[in-house]
């Protein structure tokens, strides 16, 4: 046996003896689909007596964020410690490789002699097959932990999870006439029963994280713990879940320290007070790493706040939001506390896609049929209109985030910032979500997406990047880069060249229509998909019949066909308003199911588009 092997497992066995004396144990209670609609928040209509006197023994975070306005890529943050777009794990259960040296932050904990438990859920976005738990599953418990050893626990419910808005009957607590609907909602009957009902759920979330708490008393294991209490997200409602407006990042985030750990907390923890540092979720698993005595490894990218490795207070934070179920998009946000900067790169796509689990929930068939009905403002209206291609909020005088400042000339320093900070960290992260999701498999199908985006042959960062942000602007003058583009020997760059022309619209159809038709004829499906939809949408005449049926081509999942490119073709044709119907029966003769895919959720999402299409077509 080799000496380093020894020494390794000298310092795992001497961890594992170690007693609980030695180390802290660690509690996380999570919650799915709230924000910090909380008495300890300032909000008068939440009861949320549990948190709120765990908030007044212990500190809360002023802003949080959960990096993800949904759960899958918000838990591969936190698995991992590092940003879904630099892995690859930013779209919906794409299941990508890591590296080999990048471990669950549960690995480590283990190693250093921690119990690591997890009650229940995981859905990463990300494979690993040993993920760092003991036990994983709802049985999962802290007391079965060995004689002196400490332990790290997460118990999570789902109590108030998007689905449980919708949930019918429902007995209400909170009376839906004394809600705050916000400025971007319709003030209609249906806003404000999600939301009374959204409120009455979250209380039974505190109500179980009460539970949990006095179960930890009476083991006498209150002094011992470190406890922290978050959402995993924003609210199950539109334009907070899916969305990285504050409203869908932003999370409660309340920590307890007891006085034998008080050593270990953020350095301006003060019982009962907050703290105004930025917290990412990228930055729980460097955090508890730190906790534990665990120097955590360099390839995690987030801040240790606490703990014997803790580091300053960053000054920006970051988020994004990629596919989503059935429907991609492309954008990252960026914020200094007070300012959110949101940068969107597919302009081209409206706020409000269809999202077919979404579309469940009352309110937002309400808001969908109001708006078509002529009946909302500017403000509701916003949410089914094209995006703006960049967007600046004041979190502090309007905290619905409905007034861009974007054109604001006394914001223009702020919102330079904010952009070179985001463009900074995208290059930092060396964020592939600039490729089209099939193309983070393809090229990386060897290795893993991490490794080959930091590879600059396999993965060009400075000029796909320079050609997306050109690309997603909607000015007249680059017309003729984007054709540049077209001609470049990286698909990416031509595929961004081709989104330039369909971000474009009309006046790319009148000037470069050439250039759309030869996108049809490129190596890439992407390339031809984005051209093909700018043909059929702006185009007239002959070009529209060609360019639907050239989609129409690309829509079938087979052997030698990605889904990716499927589900990218469908939703394209979902957007034709009725272009295809003449080849309805040839949709209908698509294949519903095919297994291959990184998951077999894939499925559902091109089940979802499919019976979308067919559904409106035969309207």
């Amino acid at each position: 046996m080799n000496r380093v092997l020894l020494a390794g497992l000298f310092v795992i066995l001497t961890a594992v003896n170690s007693s609980a004396a030695d180390k802290p144990n660690i509690l996380w209670l999570t919650s799915e689909d709230h924000g910090p609609e909380m008495g300890c928040y300032g909000d008068e209509l939440a009861v949320t007596p549990y948190v709120d006197a765990l908030a007044k023994k212990g500190m809360l975070f002023d802003l949080a964020w959960s990096c993800a306005p949904v759960c899958a890529p918000a838990r591969t943050t936190i698995i991992t410690g590092m940003y879904p777009p630099s892995i690859g794990g930013q779209h919906m259960r794409s299941m990508v490789s890591l590296p080999e040296h990048v471990q669950f932050y549960p690995w480590y904990l283990k190693q250093a002699g921690y119990y690591t438990t997890n009650n229940s859920k995981q859905d990463y976005n990300v494979k690993k097959t040993e993920q760092g738990w003991d036990v994983s599953s709802n049985k999962a418990h802290y007391r079965n932990r060995g004689e002196g050893q400490p332990f790290f626990a997460i118990f999570n419910v789902t109590i108030s999870h998007e689905s449980k808005i919708r949930t019918r009957p429902h007995e209400k607590v909170l009376d839906p006439a004394k809600v705050r609907v916000p400025a971007y909602h319709p003030d209609n009957a249906e806003s404000r029963q999600d939301w009374a009902q959204y409120y009455d759920i979250v209380s039974r979330a505190d109500k179980l994280a009460g539970e949990r708490l006095a179960e930890l008393d009476q083991a006498g294991l209150t002094d011992d713990t470190i406890v922290f209490y978050y959402g995993d997200h924003g609210s199950g409602m539109s334009r907070s879940k899916r969305w990285p407006y504050n409203s869908g990042l932003s999370v409660p985030m309340v920590v307890f320290f007891p006085k034998k750990w008080e050593h270990l907390a953020p350095k301006e923890y003060k019982t009962g007070g907050t703290s105004d540092r930025l917290v990412n979720f990228v930055d729980l698993a460097p955090t508890v790493l730190s906790l534990a005595g665990v120097k955590p490894p360099k390839h995690m990218q987030g801040h240790a706040f606490a703990g014997k490795y803790q580091q300053s207070k960053p000054k920006y934070m970051f988020g994004f939001r990629d596919r989503m179920d059935e429907r991609y998009d492309f954008i990252r946000t960026a914020t200094d506390g007070r300012y959110h900067y949101i940068r969107n790169f597919n302009p081209h796509f409206i706020y409000g896609q269809y999202v077919a689990y979404n579309f469940v929930t009352p309110s937002t068939a309400a808001w969908k049929r109001d708006y078509l009905a002529g009946e909302l403002n500017e403000a509701q209206s916003a949410y089914w209109q094209l995006k703006p291609t960049e967007e600046l909020y004041d979190l502090e005088t309007d905290p619905d985030e409905v007034n861009n400042l974007v054109d604001s000339k006394e914001h223009q320093a702020i919102l330079k910032e904010l952009r070179g900070a985001l463009y900074g960290w995208c290059e930092e992260i060396r964020d592939v979500g600039f490729l089209p999701e099939g193309e983070i498999h393809s090229r990386s199908a060897d290795t893993s997406p991490y490794e080959m985006g930091h590879d600059d042959k396999r993965y060009p960062f400075p000029k796909i990047f320079e050609a997306a942000d050109k690309a997603t602007h909607r000015d007249e003058e680059s017309l003729g880069l984007m054709v540049n583009y077209l001609k470049d020997s990286d698909s990416a760059v031509r595929y961004w060249g081709a989104v330039g022309l369909l971000n474009r619209g009309r006046i790319a159809y009148a000037k470069q229509a050439d250039a759309l038709r030869s996108c049809m004829e490129d190596e890439s499906p992407y390339v031809q998909i984005a051209g093909a939809y700018a043909l059929a949408k702006y185009g007239k005449g002959e070009d529209v019949r060609l360019a639907t049926d050239h989609l129409l081509s690309l829509t079938e999942w087979n052997a030698s066909r990605p889904v990716f490119v499927a589900l990218t073709a469908l939703n394209a044709v979902d957007k034709l308003d009725g272009k295809a119907a003449h080849a309805l029966a040839d949709i209908k003769a698509l294949p519903r199911k095919n297994g291959a895919s990184p998951d077999r959720r894939y499925n559902g999402y091109v089940n979802q588009v499919l019976g979308k299409v067919i559904k409106d077509l035969e309207e």
